[in-house]
């Protein structure tokens, strides 16, 4: 006895087997619904390098980040220093300063050394950049921040090239006179309020030359003021999570859609054919009577018995039918 090459499948896999095949683009869609239902594997538990690691510190002396070509500038890693802290590392807009392995360096500014300068040492993390601002001009001024909080000082000074001497000293907001000396070149609001934010510049006498700034804004924050931007940082995750939930909602709906009507396709193909309208079925032989049964026997017997007695006319109507 030989093994069938193919061993039929029971109803019911067949069944599943034919709806998946009968929507190929059906069984795609359950295949991407479980794939995004799919846990993904998390990396909560696996600790970066630097964490736990206070971060590094960068402080410019002097505090000015915009300074004027030739100045002396000086650049400070702070952090927990300790015998194991080992050499500091300098980077200039991600590029690596091998020369520098101090925890301080200094020098005459130029053109080419404006960037971001970040350190970090062995026992912190890489600090975050500080940038600094080289200037080729003959008046500038300074200032330690751009942005301050309400109620933080502001301070603001007028610096001339290669430090000469600068008199009649006038500093401006938003173009409007606010403060002359004629000598001192610094300007000091102790707490700043949101009313002190705008564009600053100053001028002065260098010389018979009188020079002036470039400006330079200061923003001031109120105490409840929200940044814009940490708002919208605060918020980007959580409209990425809902568009996620709704996009996989949106999958497994579209796919039980899918999968129920290519049951109700199968189910349908499967039944037996309905019968048109007028086609008559075919009869069925009716019951007999015991009386109807005798006469039909008794004929039969009838006939039987006649052949038997005339055998001649059988044989010549076996003739006729072989001619």
């Amino acid at each position: 006895m030989g093994v069938p090459a193919v061993l039929p499948l029971p109803a019911a896999a067949s069944d599943q087997l034919g709806c998946l095949s009968c929507c190929p683009w059906g069984r795609m869609l359950l295949w991407t619904a479980l794939l995004v239902l799919a846990p993904l594997p998390s990396t909560a538990g696996t600790p970066s390098p630097q964490a736990g690691l206070p971060k590094a510190v960068v402080r410019l002396e002097p505090p000015w980040f915009n300074v004027l070509r030739g100045d002396s500038v000086t650049l400070h890693c702070q952090g927990p220093h300790g015998p194991g802290d080992g050499p500091t590392q300098w980077s200039r807009d991600g590029t690596p300063i091998p020369t520098q392995v101090q925890s301080h360096f200094s020098f005459k500014a130029n053109i080419n050394d404006s960037g971001n300068y970040r350190c970090q040492m062995g026992q912190t993390g890489l600090s975050d950049p500080v940038h600094l601002n080289v200037t080729s001009d003959w008046l500038l001024l300074q200032t330690p921040h751009l942005l301050l909080k309400e109620g933080d000082p502001l301070i603001l000074r007028c610096h001339s090239w290669m430090s000469r001497p600068l008199v009649k000293i006038s500093f401006f907001q938003d173009g409007i006179a606010k403060w002359y000396s004629s000598a001192n070149s610094s300007f000091f609001i102790p707490h700043a309020n949101v009313s002190h934010g705008g564009k600053y510049h100053c001028s002065g006498l260098m010389g018979r030359n009188r020079h002036e700034s470039h400006p330079v804004r200061i923003d001031i924050q109120g105490g409840g003021a929200v940044p814009e931007a940490a708002s919208g940082n605060n918020s980007f995750p959580v409209i990425i999570i809902v568009s996620v939930v709704v996009g996989i909602a949106a999958v497994a709906g579209v796919a039980a859609v899918v999968a129920w009507v290519c049951l109700r396709r199968h189910q349908s193909s499967g039944a037996p054919k309905s019968r048109e309208v007028g086609e008559t079925p075919p009869e069925e032989p009716a019951n007999l009577t015991h009386a109807e049964e005798a006469a039909k026997a008794e004929a039969e017997n009838t006939i039987t018995y006649s052949l038997l007695m005339h055998p001649e006319e059988d044989a010549g109507l076996s003739d006729y039918q072989n001619m």
